[in-house]
């Protein structure tokens, strides 16, 4: 049997797909999590073969727990599934550790293949998504020029952002003008647009 852990928020769509899973032959669910903070504990209790994986969680996105997999459960294959097939995701589930990415939008067989292929050790991707990830290129942003990008999302002032990235408001104004060449924008609320856009905030 394969040993399959579902991290997937919303509770309809995760039962409907612990149900359909359970009815193939040689698959069986052995842990359902709604947040991203429990999808460890729940893999290191119920040692899966495979961790299927939302990307958008509360408190720790899938690919935070893909990364907490690789390092304290190796054995275990990620397959990352998203409603928004965004490259920067692809690109960063594959660099945090996982075999696989689907797009949700698909028939519950790719989803049943794809597991079985990357517990095979197959790399498993969505092959639209694989086309647009290599025409849109490696992430432009460093890590604080995202971190400051996340902090403006809501609205927030230089000042503010300052305070809690613990910056100086020009190191901010700086990270913000670099961000919003980057990607090619006329403004802040452009960049973190794009960003969102492209997967990589």
């Amino acid at each position: 049997m394969i040993r399959v852990l579902l991290a997937e928020d919303q509770g309809m769509m995760r039962g409907a797909l612990a149900l359909l899973l359970d009815l193939e032959d040689d698959i069986e669910v052995v842990a359902q999590v709604a947040d991203g903070a429990e999808a460890l504990p729940a893999a290191l209790e119920t040692r899966p073969d495979v961790a299927v994986l939302d990307i958008e969680m509360p408190n720790r996105t899938g690919l935070d727990v893909a990364a907490d997999l690789r390092r304290d459960l190796p054995s275990c294959r990620v397959l990352i599934v998203t409603t928004f097939g965004r490259p920067g995701h692809l690109r960063r589930a594959m660099e945090a550790g996982a075999r696989g990415f689907l797009v949700k939008d698909g028939p519950i067989e790719d989803l049943v293949s794809a597991i079985r292929r990357v517990l095979a050790g197959e790399q498993v991707v969505d092959p639209a998504l694989a086309t647009a990830a290599l025409s849109v290129g490696p992430n432009p942003l460093t890590d604080r020029e995202r971190d400051v990008l996340t902090a403006a999302a809501d609205g927030a002032t230089v000042a503010d952002i300052a305070g809690r990235l613990h910056l100086s408001e020009s190191t901010v104004r700086n990270y913000l003008s670099s961000a919003i060449g980057k990607t090619g924008s006329r403004n802040r609320i452009e960049a973190v647009g794009a960003a969102r856009q492209n997967g990589w905030l």
